[in-house]
């Protein structure tokens, strides 16, 4: 069973009169590539497949912000309601950070954590990283949080 949906680089999109858009939107679309009901239903998945693999074990659920609030918001939805609806529950305990991995337009190859808790509290715990841009490198937040001496087995990238 494939784990994602492909899209082709060179995908047409759909026309426009097959969604409600926004007016403020009209001018400035071609197509939808992705529509929303796509993108919830995949988020719904992605929630279910975390309970799944989670099996129960408690998960701290690190957003990264500020990109990564609104689909944060609806994966830990779509887990509560699981939780709440099937058999199996994830004890979840919730945290944001922000990060930077640029300094000016550069890239400096590398994630600094700014503000927040010190991460150091998330060794031996498992950590749902939701980042929204895919720049930060998990290995790299897994140094971070010093996972990488006291990691549980669920650490997944």
């Amino acid at each position: 069973m494939a784990s994602y949906l492909p899209i082709a680089d060179d995908e047409k999109g759909h026309d426009l009169d097959l969604f409600c858009v926004p007016k403020h939107y009209e001018n400035d679309l071609a197509k939808v590539i992705i529509p929303h009901g796509l993108i919830m239903d995949r988020t719904e998945r992605l929630a279910r497949d975390i309970i799944r693999d989670m099996g129960g074990h408690h998960i701290v659920a690190l957003c990264v912000l500020k990109g990564g609030y609104t689909f944060f918001a609806d994966l830990l939805d779509y887990i509560k309601v699981l939780n709440q609806n099937s058999d199996k529950s994830v004890p979840l305990t919730v945290d944001f950070i922000r990060v930077k991995s640029y300094c000016n337009d550069k890239s400096t190859n590398s994630v600094k954590v700014i503000g927040g808790d010190d991460l150091s509290s998330l060794a031996g715990k498992n950590v749902l990283i939701v980042e929204p841009s895919g720049e930060a490198d998990p290995e790299e937040f897994r140094h971070i949080c010093i996972l990488n001496d006291q990691a549980k087995e669920k650490y997944k990238v």
